[in-house]
């Protein structure tokens, strides 16, 4: 078994060679190329290395890397992404939900993970759905009105 950035190196070279879309899929190929890995690992990895998964042809969603981008151009593909993938967006106390068309969640909660928003402690994202935990409640009208001026 390699090293944690030999396997790592490998999961880029995987995804970029071939459409993976699984977490098990990606731990299979692995074993192919020696890593002995268990899914809880790949899922670390994934986390590690910021994939993301972008939608791909016959509703297919797939890993990716994620773009290099600067901090320059950060608001502008958030403004995008929004416009393009956010449906709608509710809260709960200091927790704010946004859902999204399918298989753009985890694309759009990267983008917010990078925006540097100060209020902003973090986001979960599935396939359809981004929780965002915003640090006080007082604060989530605000950062409402942000999301919403985004999808506008």
């Amino acid at each position: 078994m390699g090293t944690k950035a030999s396997r790592q190196k490998m999961i880029q070279k995987i995804i970029e060679k071939d459409e993976i879309g699984t977490q098990f899929e990606l731990a299979e190929r692995l074993k192919q190329h020696g890593f002995n890995v268990t899914q809880a690992t790949v899922s670390r990895d994934i986390k590690e290395i910021g994939l993301i998964k972008i939608p791909v042809e016959g509703n297919f969603s797939k890993y990716s890397m994620p773009v290099n981008i600067s901090v320059g151009n950060i608001a502008e593909r958030m403004r995008r992404m929004f416009i393009d993938n956010a449906v709608s967006i509710d809260n709960a106390e200091n927790l704010v939900v946004i859902k999204t068309l399918p298989g753009t969640a985890q694309g759009l909660a990267a983008c917010l993970d990078q925006c540097g928003w100060q209020e902003l402690v973090g986001c979960i994202a599935g396939d359809d759905t981004i929780l965002i935990i915003i640090k006080e409640k007082m604060l989530v009208n605000g950062i409402i009105s942000r999301f919403e001026a985004l999808m506008n």
